[in-house]
């Protein structure tokens, strides 16, 4: 009998949003889920955590009942202290809750909070719809991509670039601050055609020797917080042999002499003594990347970790525009495509309600937030309620210990929709069951590659589970929110946006499967001109103009000091990077992933665990204002003296003294526009 195969969407938080096929075994089952192999980017490959699905979706711990608070917040979580309810009951004093807290404060004292568990534009945008209405805090969102969207836009003006397959066709691909054999597959997929088909080299740029520099034929290994410095050291060689595309520079850029004369004294020396990677290497690199016109730059998301990121990812950008490699085909560079999609999201997110007048709150600040700080607060009330969809605060957010102080404040009342008791949905006052991307209907765009899809329910939500969207709605009802968009399923939503957005009917989508959103080559390519309004990429970025956080960034490419710098109480820079076996803390739950990551580890330089008398799997502390944690000590010689690494995010519990490493980051935003700085930290090293 021939399987039941279900199209879907992959819904993670990841740039690949890779189209799938899920083996449907009954109404409420599922078995392997694949790749979808005719997808021209997914092309059959999906990472590991995503083939063994089946696992989380029918995960015995998933929630499946309402759940209200009977212990006090903090207390051992069992069943004891939670009391099952119904959907009615749950509802009903959700609302009442809102109600009382916003009669008490005022409507910016509730506070809707969200991200990326899911990326779907209904089900994980809807709670804007709520938020707008009513009147409720506003969110600016600085988890993930702020600083890198504004170092990308500072210099292209358009968050777009040469469609991700052309990598196809490359010589040369550099993959610089990414690590796709953990985050993101499928760029390997492509990188592997053209090392085949074209004898293309691979180059990686990254703070480690990450699994994806394992396989590369160059690796430059880079101190964290100074990519431009080696950007920069780079450019200088361009210029000074002979490699610079000098009629594409006056065509296309703002100040090309002023660049040359300002990078004269950023040679590779003296970006060596900054960056760490020695000089005869920035040179090497640099004259295969100026001699290869078809060179293509996958920029990641590590540039959006640090306070300079922003002025790390523009440096970047100019390497192509120097040489002129957005000319050809597999040339240029591409971190995300973003505007290709011209959303309108007025039904989804009721845009056309917002009032400017409303706070908006930092949501890496979330710490600061809840415990009363008056800048984090913008000058408004106290957030005395939280409604929490597709994010895990607890762990994820910054300042880790001061959000769980937070959380556990008696007069918050926290409600928490989700698939499981995270630690964030341990301190709520109610506990809602949600949906799996397989058992609701949504809508996806992607980052790292061109395709609107569409998922539609495969199975029967587990147990009492419901969508978000149906959940918002329900809320909306019964505290009088007036949309439109209250009154649609989410198959309706969708396909009124993707029709008010000038795409083709839901209805086309789904059964196409796909729907390549990807410009001509002229347009992806900035060949009609780059996306501010002279047409002209920018060299001498307009920095105040992109956000309030703006001093200190460099007003021409140049290292930007503006970094958490070791100093002699903390020498060290620690990098948080991404576990291969997690998505944030989604797949923390699923015993193949914690089996295969093992425990928390911190990876340090053999000299400096030597310096320090250190030993493999010793228990070792680390610290600095904020907070100290313990874990596992490992020796790692593929790391600059002085760098730490600790691929995440485990939760605060699988640490030995139930402290995580969120704990060590500041909620500082990066500049220009803020964002979270995870990857931008200094430390203490000690035995624990």
């Amino acid at each position: 009998m021939p399987l039941d195969i279900v199209h879907s969407v992959c819904p993670h938080d990841c740039p690949s949003t890779c189209a799938l096929e899920v083996e449907r075994l009954d109404a409420h089952t599922i078995g392997r889920v694949r790749g979808a192999q005719d997808n021209s980017y997914t092309a059959g490959v999906v990472c590991a955590k995503t083939a063994r699905y089946a696992e989380r979706v029918h995960h015995p711990d998933r929630l499946v009942k309402p759940l209200r608070r009977k212990g006090e917040k903090g207390a051992e979580n069992n069943s004891a202290n939670w009391q099952e309810i119904s959907w009615e009951s749950a509802l009903d004093e959700i609302a009442d809750g809102f109600l009382k807290a916003a009669q008490r404060h005022g409507s910016e004292t509730v506070w809707p909070f969200y991200y990326a568990g899911t990326m779907g534009l209904v089900q994980r945008d809807g709670i804007n719809r709520l938020r707008h209405v009513m009147r409720y805090s506003g969110q600016h969102s600085t988890y993930c991509n702020s600083i890198s969207d504004a170092g990308w836009v500072a210099g292209t003006g358009r968050k777009g670039g040469p469609d991700s397959r052309e990598m196809a066709e490359s010589d040369l691909i550099v993959i610089w601050g990414g690590n796709p054999v953990h985050t993101q597959v499928n760029v390997m997929t492509h990188v592997t055609r053209a090392r085949k088909e074209r004898g293309a080299k691979l180059a990686v740029i990254d703070t480690y020797r990450t699994a994806t520099a394992e396989q590369a034929d160059i690796f430059l290994c880079v101190n964290p917080g100074t990519d431009a410095a080696l950007a920069c050291g780079i450019m200088h060689v361009l210029f000074a042999e002979g490699f610079a595309d000098r009629d594409y520079l006056a065509r296309y850029t703002d100040a090309p002499a002023e660049l040359e004369a300002h990078l004269a004294s950023r040679t590779p020396e003296w970006a060596a003594a900054i960056c760490g990677v020695p000089a005869a290497d920035i040179r090497s690199f640099a004259r295969l990347y100026g001699a290869t016109p078809r060179s293509y730059i996958r920029a990641g998301y590590g540039f959006t970790r640090s306070r300079n990121g922003a002025a790390q990812m523009h440096a970047v950008t100019c390497l192509p525009t120097i040489t002129g490699a957005w000319q050809h085909p597999g040339g240029g560079a591409l971190y995300g495509q973003g505007a290709i999609y011209h959303w309108n999201k007025s039904l989804i997110e009721g845009l056309d309600r917002i009032d400017p007048s409303v706070r908006m709150l930092d949501q890496s600040q979330i710490g600061r937030v809840l415990t009363g700080d008056a800048d984090a607060l913008r000058g408004g009330p106290p957030v005395t309620a939280l409604l929490i969809q597709n994010t895990n605060p607890a762990t994820v957010a910054p300042e880790s210990l001061l959000v769980n102080e937070g959380l556990r404040r008696a007069d918050l009342f926290t409600v928490v929709h989700e698939q499981f008791m995270t630690e964030t949905a341990q301190l709520a006052d109610i506990v809602l069951p949600a949906t799996t991307f397989l058992e609701h209907d949504d809508l996806y765009q992607a980052s790292g590659h061109s395709f609107i899809q569409i998922g539609r329910k495969a199975i029967e939500p587990l147990g009492e589970a419901r969508e978000n969207h149906w959940v918002i709605c329900q809320l909306a009802k019964r505290l009088g929110a007036e949309h439109p968009g209250f009154e649609m399923s989410a198959w309706e939503m969708l396909d009124a946006t993707l029709q008010a957005s000038g795409w083709p009917d839901a209805e086309t989508v789904w059964k196409d499967h796909w729907h390549d959103a990807i410009g001509d080559f002229e347009t992806m390519h900035f060949q009609n001109g780059f996306g501010h309004p002279d047409g002209r990429f920018r060299f001498r970025p307009d920095w105040a103009a992109m956000g309030p956080h703006h001093a200190g960034l460099p007003a021409l490419p140049d290292h930007c000091g503006l970094i958490d710098n070791a100093t002699a109480d903390r020498p060290f820079r620690l990098v948080t990077a991404p576990a291969r076996n997690f998505l944030n803390t989604s797949f923390t739950e699923t015993p193949t992933s914690t089996k295969r990551e093992g425990r928390p580890t911190l990876m340090i330089h053999p000299g400096d665990m030597a310096d320090l008398g250190l030993s493999d799997g010793q228990l070792v502390r680390i610290g600095n204002a904020r907070a100290s944690i313990a874990l596992h000590a490992k020796p790692f010689d593929g790391v600059n003296p002085g760098t730490l690494i600790c691929e995440s995010i485990w939760p605060n519990q699988a640490f030995v003294e139930g402290s995580g490493i969120n704990a060590l980051i500041s909620a500082d935003p990066g500049g220009p526009n803020g964002g979270a700085v995870f990857h931008d930290t200094s430390v203490w090293l000690r035995g624990a």
